[in-house]
């Protein structure tokens, strides 16, 4: 959840008007429907051939534009529209493919409508797959969807690159596999059963995956390369390379050993981690200096068994660590539900003991008939998954859903590694205390849209989930799928409730992933929209949205009433400031806390518990390491570095300085303010402010133009002139080696060319973003621009001597630091006041915003960043890769979400059932690239101790008042043996053991919240309950000891 934007951008326009189509794929006798919308043939592809950036650009960052394209031209079916296939059509649709076909003869049961979110009791006698079309559609307009209940014939199937197969018997699956299989067609099963869930990949005889994980090719600063048959190459300055054994690498700028540069990529052999080698180079030159070598992704081939003989000989992608003997027992069970289902025509009933004894000799009948017998069943296990496998969850839909779907996506586009070839998952942690449930509670629901999830839980749970009262901060995509989770296990249904705040609106970038949205909702707010999308789905949950950002300017709204009648908290955020602070709202409140977050093809659960586990707070990834001031300044080596100081320049530019001017023309304290700012800081903003509002004041959008111009050749030219002027080509450092090798890259000047359009494109955006910040019209037409260019007078510029140029980060550090006291003084003296400038100066600050194509930003940001690459022979980025980088976008993809989501969605059973031991619960971490599932019991709480007092994070001091602040003192020292020697509220000192003794004196005499108010100079706002606090305290040794912190209880007011 971000901030906001004032309006909509420009561009929001939504793909082509819906149209039917149905000559797709031909239609038989049989029912087959085709309806969808399409710019090309069904595609993401647009008639020109280009994907939907606008649309498909965070899953893009995820995928690359080839895999997307080969996913453009690729067919789907999905059989079975129950719960786990609307989950993987959903996500599939979502995703961009070509076409896809949802098949399925059963109609709609009340039971479907536990897991099936796209089906409603108005749906219940239709057919599955025509009920839930025209929702599928509305997915995503690029892609044609159609519904199909005719016979899976073989000429049938040949239409298709992938078929996947949910609820569907095992004599169907391998009929439809032995098929698939001879004919090249990838072939997908999923079914979950319960608290369990299986899936199945067979990608065919011969299937290339182009790349293995997704991750930007590794790059590394060579220092050396040895001459040898087994060449030993070193990397500059002690930076570790990141290459392991295997990789494959190329080398570029090497000289000396040139013949290296346009060798074909060399094996990888990992020596440490600042040298590796590469194999022979004495037929080479010898190594002189430079070079960089980038890691080279190569394509693998893959061979996989079709289904009847990999049922045999299976191969287990492992779920969980803790569980790794469960798949071969699992895998065993899932064949007996399958021989139960054919015997008698249903799955074993929920909790019934005599089925799930069958299921026990049908299991043991299997084992003695398999190629890999097990020695020993695990009856437990198998006897729970008879019991269970009746029943449907959302959560666990969205698990396997989101996982098959990411599959799916792989055998479209070759892009990450398939399972090989069989997945195991189970939840059983979320079962009740005790494990079991009886079978009268099971069944007492039947007749309910929560019965299938009431066979797995029993009543009462059922019960529990309906008297919730949750909040949802966040409705991005996270946030969407969390809702859809929610209404479908009935959370808050009852006489409980859910909140969701979120103060975004809708844009068209949102529609990719966050799939309670459409083209017609952009614009609108987020929460409202989603909250009556699954009102829409679960008319009974009971929803209230709100539009507020969580903080401390909120805490009038989610006060102590609010949190307190809370159950929990569950984070749909973006940003770690806004998790950081709601995870202390829910440390303070003592309420569980489920976290999670995704990253392209990554993701996280953790799972926050009041007393048993560490908050999400007590642990935080390291911070992102900066680029040194000076690399961005003067000695950029990659196109990170350019992008940076491109992104710096817009800042400074368009934004910060245009700030800067307006404060001065408001605010009267404004050159007070400045002039206390460290350093040559107010030197600074005073020169931005003077050039803004005088010496590069436009008065028309000819007057942009050539100060873009002007700025192109303070830039690009002159400051690159003055460097090797300072440093020459030929520079030596004191040590005798060439000054410009290693990271620093000599740098060419540009000159100025009409005719090459990166120029112009900088002349472009430079100038209307000029004109933008004043208020003026600007222009496109590239012959008026040109034509005011021809008239531009350019300053002939000669280096001088004596301009200093930092060559470290500590140079620059004290350049920043030095101050021209002369300089600033007559500043000072030529800015005109204030009241002169009056009403003639129109400013607007421009805040950047990298998905708006019509606004200049991004034209700005490439231009920008690539002529300084230019500058030093770095290889430009497009605008796709430049939006990622300088616009720090987080790469998304829906398969992530989802599942991420139904692993947040099963640890909120367990807090329902208000489950007390700590390993029941899972915190997790997921690649679905690679693919990676690591499960582990969540970190306890650290504990502390006082004296003989353990405590937590959690725990704290309960102080009723009011009080004088010196009975507070003497309450803790009686009380509980402290001496206070420090005591703070927030950012304010109250007290402290070296505080001036009048003040002291004075304050001791005073109310707790006398002195808070004083102190702070800000009154306790009506709706503050308690006031908290930190100490500092020496025990009766005099020793310093950790303690919690106070709660103090305010008197009613």
């Amino acid at each position: 959840m971000s901030c906001a934007p004032d309006s909509v951008p420009k561009k929001t326009e939504s793909p082509p008007a819906k149209r039917r189509k149905t000559d797709e794929i031909p239609s038989s006798s049989h029912n087959s429907r085709a309806v969808g919308e399409m710019a090309q043939n069904g595609s993401v592809l647009r008639d020109s051939g280009d994907i939907d950036e606008g649309l498909y650009s965070r899953q893009l960052y995820v995928l690359g534009h080839d895999a997307m394209r080969r996913m453009a031209s690729s067919d789907v079916l999905i059989c079975g529209m129950r719960g786990l296939g609307v989950e993987i059509a959903k996500n599939i649709i979502l995703s961009g493919v070509k076409s896809v076909t949802v098949y399925d003869t059963g109609v709609c049961e009340l039971a479907d409508l536990s897991s099936q979110f796209f089906l409603s009791e108005a749906s219940l006698g239709k057919n599955r797959a025509s009920a839930c079309l025209s929702s599928l559609v509305e997915l995503n307009t690029y892609v044609t969807v159609s519904a199909y209940d005719g016979p899976l014939t073989e000429e049938y199937l040949a239409r298709f690159q992938v078929v996947v197969l949910t609820d569907t018997a095992l004599e169907e699956q391998l009929r439809i596999s032995a098929f698939t299989h001879a004919k090249n067609i990838s072939l997908i099963v999923a079914d979950t059963r319960g608290l369990f869930g299986q899936i199945f990949c067979d990608f065919g005889e011969s299937f290339r995956v182009v790349d293995t994980n997704g991750e930007q090719p590794v790059s590394t600063m060579i220092a050396s390369i040895s001459k040898d048959k087994e060449a030993v190459v070193t990397c500059l300055e002690e930076t570790r390379h990141g290459f392991e054994d295997g990789d494959y690498v190329a080398f570029t700028e090497v000289q000396g050993m040139t013949e290296i540069n346009s060798s074909a990529p060399m094996k990888v052999k990992v020596l440490g981690p600042y040298t590796f080698s590469v194999g022979d180079t004495t037929s080479f030159g010898d190594y002189v200096r430079g070079g960089v070598a980038t890691q080279v992704k190569m394509p693998k081939d893959l061979k996989f068994k079709p289904l009847k003989e990999a049922l045999e000989v299976p191969e287990f992608l492992i779920s969980d660590f803790s569980k790794m003997d469960r798949p071969p027992q699992l895998h065993l069970g899932f064949q007996a539900l399958q021989m139960f289902q054919q015997k008698h025509g249903h799955l074993p009933g929920p909790w019934n003991k005599a089925d799930a004894a069958e299921l026990l000799t049908l299991a043991k009948e299997r084992n003695g008939t398999t190629t890999t017998k097990l020695n020993e069943l695990d009856e437990k296990l198998l006897s729970t998954l008879s019991y269970v496998s009746a029943g449907s969850l959302s959560p666990m839909q969205a698990v396997i859903g989101g996982i098959a779907a990411q599959e799916l996506m792989k055998a479209c586009s070759g892009k990450f590694m398939p399972i090989q070839q069989w997945f195991y998952f189970d939840a059983l942690e979320c079962l009740p205390h005790g494990g079991e449930v009886s079978e009268a509670d099971a069944k007492a629901m039947i007749n309910t849209r929560y019965g299938s999830q009431a066979m797995v839980f029993g009543a009462e749970v059922q019960k529990k989930l309906g008297s919730q009262k949750y909040f949802l901060v966040g409705a991005g995509a996270i946030g969407c799928e969390h809702l859809k989770n929610f209404a479908m296990m009935g959370l808050g249904a009852g006489d409980g409730n859910i909140y969701i705040t979120d103060m975004d609106i809708i844009e068209r970038s949102n529609l990719n992933r966050q799939f309670l949205f459409r083209p017609w909702n952009v614009g609108k707010l987020k929460s409202r929209t989603a909250a009556a999308a699954v009102k829409a789905m679960n008319p009974k949950v009971r929803i209230v949205a709100h539009e507020n950002r969580v903080g401390p300017e909120t805490e009038s709204i989610y006060n102590d009433d609010f949190f307190e009648a809370l159950d929990g908290v569950t984070n749909a955020l973006d940003n770690v400031d806004a998790r950081i602070y709601m995870d202390r709202r829910c440390v303070y409140y003592r309420k569980p806390l489920l976290e999670s977050g995704t990253l392209g093809t990554k993701g996280n659960v953790q799972v926050v518990i009041p007393h048993l586990t560490e908050s999400y707070s007590s642990s935080q990834d390291p911070p992102e390491k900066s680029i040194p001031i000076c690399t961005l300044k003067n000695f950029p080596n990659a196109i990170e570095h350019t992008l940076q100081w491109a992104r710096d320049e817009f800042e400074g530019v368009f934004k910060q300085n245009a700030d800067n001017a307006m404060q001065y023309l408001k605010d009267p304290r404004f050159m007070e303010k400045t002039m206390k700012l460290p350093g040559n800081q107010p030197l600074e903003v005073l020169e931005s402010v003077k050039q803004v509002l005088v010496d590069e004041r436009p008065q028309s959008f000819a007057d942009c133009i050539a100060w873009a111009r002007l700025r192109f050749q303070d830039q690009y030219n002159n400051q690159i002139r003055q460097l090797l002027f300072n440093f020459p080509k030929d520079q030596v450092t004191s040590s005798g080696a060439p000054f410009w090798s290693g990271p620093k890259r000599c740098p060419h000047h540009l000159e100025f060319d009409p005719k090459d359009p990166l120029h112009m494109d900088y002349i472009v955006a430079a100038a209307n973003l000029r004109a933008a910040m004043y208020g003026l019209q600007g222009s496109t037409n590239l012959e008026e621009i040109t034509n005011v260019l021809a008239s531009v007078k350019v300053p002939k510029f000669e280096p001088r001597s004596g301009i200093r140029i930092a060559v470290t980060e500590a140079e620059a550090q004290m350049e920043q630091a030095a101050t021209d006291t002369d300089r600033l003084s007559t500043i000072q003296q030529d800015l005109p006041s204030p009241a002169t400038l009056g009403s003639q100066v129109k400013l607007c600050p421009l805040d950047f915003e990298k998905d708006d194509d019509t606004n200049f930003h991004m034209d700005f940001i490439v231009a920008a960043s690539n002529l300084r690459a230019a500058n030093y022979d770095i290889p430009p980025a497009d605008r796709h890769r430049s939006k990622l980088i300088a616009g720090k976008i987080i790469p998304a993809i829906a398969t992530t979400t989802a599942l991420v989501s139904g692993l947040v969605c099963l640890e909120l059973y367990k807090l329902v059932q208000g489950h007390n031991k700590l390993e029941l619960y899972k915190n997790g971490f997921v690649n679905l690239a690679l693919p990676f599932f690591g499960f582990s019991e969540p970190i306890p709480a650290p504990k502390q101790k006082y004296y003989d007092h353990e405590f937590t994070l959690w725990d704290r001091f309960e102080v009723k008042g009011e009080m004088k602040l010196k009975e507070f003192l003497e309450y803790f020292k009686e009380k509980h043996g402290l001496e206070i020697t420090m005591l703070s509220q927030g950012v304010c000192m109250l007290y402290s053991f070296f505080m001036a003794s009048n003040k002291r004196k004075e304050r001791l005499e005073q109310l707790m919240s006398e002195v808070v108010r004083n102190v702070s100079q800000k009154p306790i706002e009506p709706h503050v309950k308690a006031l908290v606090f930190e100490l500092c305290c020496n025990d009766d040794q005099g020793e310093d000891v950790e303690v919690p912190y106070v709660r103090y209880l305010l008197p009613p007011r």
